[in-house]
């Protein structure tokens, strides 16, 4: 007997903890980015699920990459270096994860391999495609849509 795949719940594109976690930070740091006083972690853990240390990982790693700028002292914190609208889920996704190198294929291989390589290729170009496509302002003004429409509970 033939075990039946079920692949509409497959998925091609991994999400990394460590990927989300950043998200997540931006997004908090991008929801106060009109605020004067800077985010310190705490504050961002206290809204987003992130453990404390990969949170100062994920900072420092963002911060090197001048996404976000650190400001020391008793008001210090994190805020965000650049607009929302100028930061990518494809910059987020690239530093995080790391670039990775274009396939290397083999000249003539075989035309077998030669059409896989095609296919793969253009899989992951619509998924760049997507994550170029979408900013952190983006990302925020769905989330504020999403709690907008949220229950409405009256006494």
């Amino acid at each position: 007997m033939r075990k039946e795949l079920n692949i509409h719940n497959y998925a091609l594109l991994d999400l990394s903890s460590k990927v989300e976690y950043a998200v997540l930070a931006l997004l908090e740091l991008a929801s106060h980015k009109g605020e004067k006083a800077p985010l310190t972690m705490s504050e961002i853990t206290d809204k987003q699920p992130i453990p404390d240390r990969y949170l100062e990982q994920i900072l420092a790693s963002l911060r090197r990459a001048g996404l976000v700028k650190s400001q020391r002292g008793s008001r210090g914190g994190f805020v965000l270096a650049r607009e929302p609208w100028q930061i990518t889920l494809l910059e987020i996704v690239t530093l995080m994860e790391g670039e990775r190198k274009e396939g290397e294929h083999i000249a003539s291989t075989t035309p077998e391999k030669d059409l896989i390589y095609e296919i793969w290729d253009e899989a992951n170009a619509a998924c760049t495609k997507v994550l170029r496509r979408y900013t952190l302002q983006d990302l925020c003004e769905q989330l504020e849509a999403r709690r907008q429409q949220g229950p409405m509970y009256y006494i």
